[in-house]
């Protein structure tokens, strides 16, 4: 479905995205993740024909011209986009209109995809007044008013309530279920789990691809997750053998050779401190975990 080689996009003295390669197969739910400025919207630009590539070639569905296939995708920017001044289904009406759809078809498939966001008892509302997950929402159903083959979302879900992330991420699986392929870039974590396939990029480039089961088995280091109330631990803990300590929450993720367990002198090392009350216990990695080593390499 998507091909790019070798892309490349610079502004002016800054390299955006750099000899980026990557394929997207049909039916995927495919994530895009990284820090911000590593370049995740510059790529969905370019696929999508917004933006050309300073070099490189991009194949959409077959065609090298994305104006080729325009009317078979779909795409949801980061910023809501669409009037707040007029209605959800004075909005829709707009987008239908636009995909040149006949009036009848219109409030047809508007009031299908209305129906299918949960939107179609709000129809009548400013989208100004909407919330921000509804926006997202109405965002979601402007997209698929043409029935697109691939859509394409740049952190749709951000700065919205988890509830309606879950809603949002349950439309999105309906719509692979029924055949669509999804681009998806992300900052949640939570949501890359929930991808096919997730590519991590860190400053314009992929520094990995793989599918969520297979990036976490890629973890190099044995990790431990220390739950206590202290937050002197890194300074604490500073001549132990761990390679890494990050904070989650009032939980430590202590990242350590694989073949080392440094348990003994964590727990020496804490009861020596005063630190009496703690919770330590060798964990899987998660997404998250590869996520900082990944981002911490590129820095180094």
């Amino acid at each position: 479905m998507i091909t790019l080689t070798n892309v490349t996009r610079r502004f002016g003295n800054i390299t955006a995205v750099d000899k980026l390669s990557l394929t997207v197969e049909e039916g995927t739910i495919f994530g895009l993740v990284g820090p911000d400025g590593a370049g995740k919207t510059t790529v969905i630009r370019m696929i999508t024909g917004i933006m050309e590539p300073t070099a490189g070639s991009i194949c959409l569905l077959g065609s090298e011209n994305a104006e080729v296939v325009k009317d078979q995708i779909g795409y949801v920017p980061q910023k809501f986009s669409l009037y707040g001044d007029l209605t959800v289904m004075e909005n829709i009406r707009i987008i239908g209109a636009l995909y040149g759809a006949n009036q009848e078809r219109i409030n047809e498939l508007g009031t299908e995809i209305l129906a299918f966001t949960n939107l179609l008892p709000f129809k009548d509302r400013l989208a100004d007044n909407l919330s921000g997950g509804m926006k997202q929402k109405l965002a979601l159903a402007a997209g698929l008013m043409h029935k697109p083959k691939v859509f394409f979302l740049d952190e749709p879900t951000t700065g919205v309530d988890p509830v309606s992330r879950r809603e949002f991420w349950q439309m999105l699986y309906r719509l692979n279920k029924e055949g669509m392929t999804i681009f998806v870039s992300t900052p949640y974590m939570d949501e890359a789990e929930l991808c096919t396939q997730v590519a991590f990029m860190n400053e314009g480039k992929i520094v990995a691809c793989d599918s969520p089961a297979r990036l976490k088995e890629s973890y190099p280091f044995r990790l431990l997750d220390l739950k206590v109330e202290s937050k002197q631990i890194k300074e604490l803990l500073a001549q132990c053998p761990i390679l890494d300590i990050n904070a989650f929450g009032d939980h430590y993720h202590l990242a350590t050779a694989p073949d080392t367990d440094v348990t003994a002198a964590v727990e020496a090392t804490l009861k020596a401190a005063g630190v009496n009350s703690y919770d330590i216990r060798e964990i899987p990695p998660t997404l998250e975990d590869l996520f900082v080593y990944l981002a911490g390499r590129g820095e180094a």
